[in-house]
């Protein structure tokens, strides 16, 4: 689950990009409803992604706000991509763990 997590992280926070570019002039304006409601999807999974995989890795609320408040923060992706690699590295260290 995490690694699904972490490649929709990386995906949401691209299509922010891409909506960004939008806004800068860099893409048409034609595009606009359709990125737009990729976009929005992509946000709902990640939220929901984000809900289920803190409480299976056994993170704070703390934990869950950081991860929602990058999802608003353009670039933000980045420092949660490594974030949770480190994450995946400390699970394949520990495998032995159960997690809920």
């Amino acid at each position: 689950m995490l690694k699904f997590f972490r490649v929709a992280s990386l995906v949401e926070g691209c299509s922010y990009l891409v909506i960004l570019c939008v806004t800068l002039g860099l893409i048409s304006r034609d595009f606009v409803a359709t990125l737009g409601m990729l976009h929005g999807g992509l946000f709902i999974v990640y939220v929901l992604l984000s809900l289920v995989v803190a409480y299976k890795q056994g993170w704070s609320v703390t934990v869950w706000l950081l991860l929602f408040v990058s999802a608003l923060i353009p670039l933000a992706f980045i420092p949660v991509e490594l974030f949770l690699q480190k994450e995946l590295k400390k699970r394949q260290q520990h495998p032995a763990v159960t997690l809920r």
